[in-house]
């Protein structure tokens, strides 16, 4: 059956059809629909994961077990599985192990632009890149043949624009795939270091063998057109070379991206007069056909930063840019907020007004950092808030102690939190931590984690008692408050930045757009009583604004969370 599929969709439907069992991931923009779809399938067994060390972890035990599995993230969550990865690549696999990871050229929704191919290269695993949904289908199921053909864990990376746009896929049935007996092996699976110097050269002949694969598979194409030039190019890239020079080039549309073939680039380099390569973010492709003593243009013209386009690729290299493809007028600006009645507002509010230092975490709730609020002033990656906190106390002591505040969403912590909150109970440092429990995982959709006491299914799960946690975590002073009630926030957060220990607050209200959440009638403005003072403006609510001097209220979008109307000296706004 032939229908327009989402890429992560598609990938999600190439899983069930290779008959992949055990599906273990973490929730991160582009890569969840991934795991989303694949819960949609009874026959796979779906979870989130705390994180993405313990997702790759649950799927390399699966595929040991002897069934196929496969665990999702998105780039800087390989970052945090590549302990695993690394190691894994030396022991190899039993049933096929694939992993997904969805690069985030241009920053859509990231904290920065790596190029998730230096993983693959590092690691010494093959790496499959699609560019459309159709690929991104018959590479989950190519991806399993070589996991089992070459003993190795095998990377497929996506990217924003294959996972987000639609192509017509062409589906098929389901092949249940035997169970793989698990045999003991101390050899292959104990990675101690007389073990592991034998795994070595293991890995590196079968990069050897994955690289003949690589000179003559289909995974890796030539299509001839105008020999005066030729590109070299995958993914996303490949489409925009092929929609910007369509017959006028030929091309060499690399599906394997690592290992890169050496024969199968020389011959086609030799057929064509000036050779190109267009690739997003690192030159992976260009320094290798530089190794093989090509001359190619690559980096030289095109940038290594962001993402590619078409008139972007046609402007680098020459071309004339058609009108009717080119924006005369830069589109507006329209930064991102945090929602109307969002349960962080008001906890940002009273931080910023008692002009602590936060440092802050990954989630929605970074958009504390953004004005009028400008609450957060450091963001790095999951669980950095806490660590980070604690150092900074370490080396500023009671100047910094009386004023420093970390903050971390609730699925953040249970992600990298805990071990940042151990070192400050450990070592010791006066420090707040507040615990953003929005009772989700809010940034990526809506995802459960485990605070909720739900599975991936909806189906009650294991619920972790932040506050019992905490609590036998070392931590005497642990205060839930509800961020909405701002003068309670602003009396809680005084009195544990004055405590002499650390301590842990949990601001807890659920996310304003979860479907349980009944909201109050929205607030309405007297207008004789508005004097116009922008008060409530300073909590950045998109559903506030002022028109003629008078503040008004968007019906469509108050949530009627009372905040605002707790700022307003002149009891201009009701209920």
């Amino acid at each position: 059956m032939k229908q327009l599929m989402l890429g992560n969709k598609a990938l999600a439907r190439g899983l069930y059809e290779a008959g992949c069992c055990v599906v273990s991931s973490y929730p991160g923009t582009p890569s969840t629909e991934v795991t989303e779809e694949a819960a949609k399938y009874d026959e796979i067994y779906c979870e989130w994961a705390p994180n993405e060390k313990v997702a790759m972890e649950v799927a390399f035990g699966a595929s040991l077990a002897g069934k196929r599995s496969f665990c999702g993230m998105k780039h800087v969550g390989l970052n945090v599985a590549a302990d695993p990865l690394f190691t894994c690549s030396y022991t190899g696999v039993n049933a096929g192990f694939v992993i997904c990871v969805a690069d985030d050229a241009g920053m859509h929704s990231s904290q920065n632009e790596q190029d998730s191919r230096h993983h693959a290269v590092a690691a010494k695993v093959p790496m499959l890149e699609p560019s459309d949904s159709a690929e991104a289908y018959q590479f989950a199921k190519l991806a399993f043949e070589i996991s089992e053909q070459f003993d190795t864990p095998v990377i497929i990376k996506m990217c924003t624009r294959v996972a987000h746009s639609q192509s017509v896929v062409e589906t098929g049935e389901r092949v249940e795939q035997k169970t793989v007996p698990y045999q003991k092996n101390i050899a292959k699976y104990v990675m101690m270091p007389g073990n592991a110097i034998r795994r070595h050269p293991v890995v590196e002949e079968r990069m050897r063998k994955l690289t003949e694969y690589a000179e003559t598979n289909a995974v890796n194409r030539v299509e001839m057109g105008d020999t005066a030039l030729g590109v070299i190019t995958s993914s996303t890239s490949y489409q925009y070379t092929k929609e910007v020079f369509g017959e006028r080039a030929s091309i060499l549309k690399l599906g394997m991206v690592n290992p890169l073939p050496r024969k199968l680039i020389l011959d086609f380099a030799a057929k064509v007069e000036k050779l190109v390569i267009v690739e997003e973010l690192d030159p992976i492709i260009e320094n290798h056909c530089r190794q093989l003593g090509l001359t190619v243009t690559g980096k030289d013209v095109l940038p290594i930063e962001g993402e590619f386009s078409q008139n972007l690729i046609a402007e680098k290299l020459g071309l004339a840019v058609p009108e009717s493809k080119k924006l005369d007028e830069a589109v507006p600006g329209r930064p991102p907020v945090m929602c109307a009645g969002c349960p962080h507002r008001g906890l940002f509010y009273t931080l910023a007004k008692n002009k602590c230092t936060v440092l802050g975490d990954i989630g929605c709730y970074t958009l504390g950092a953004v004005a009028p609020l400008s609450a957060m002033e450091m963001t790095l990656c999951m669980g950095a808030s806490i660590s980070a906190t604690h150092g900074f106390n370490k080396a500023l002591g009671k100047e910094g102690e009386g004023k420093t505040v970390a903050v971390i969403g609730d699925s953040t912590f249970m992600h990298s939190g805990m071990t940042g909150l151990a070192n400050i109970a450990y070592n010791q440092s006066n420090s707040t931590v507040v615990i953003l429990d929005n009772s989700i995982t809010g940034m990526t959709g809506h995802q459960q984690n485990p605070t909720t006491g739900y599975n991936i299914k909806g189906d009650p799960a294991g619920k972790i008692d932040l506050e019992a946690l905490c609590r036998a975590m070392g931590f005497s002073r642990v205060v839930v408050v509800d961020p909405y009630d701002l003068a309670e926030c602003d009396r809680v957060i005084k009195e544990e930045l004055a405590a002499g220990e650390a301590s842990v607050i949990i601001s807890r209200r659920p996310c304003a757009l979860l479907k349980y959440v009944k909201h109050n009638p929205p607030l309405k403005v007297e207008e004789d009583k508005c004097v116009g003072c922008k008060s409530c403006m300073r909590l950045g609510c998109p559903a506030i604004s002022v028109r003629g001097g008078k503040a008004v209220i968007d019906t469509t979008l108050c949530v009627g969370c009372g905040v605002c109307q707790q700022m307003c000296k002149f009891d201009a706004l009701k209920a």
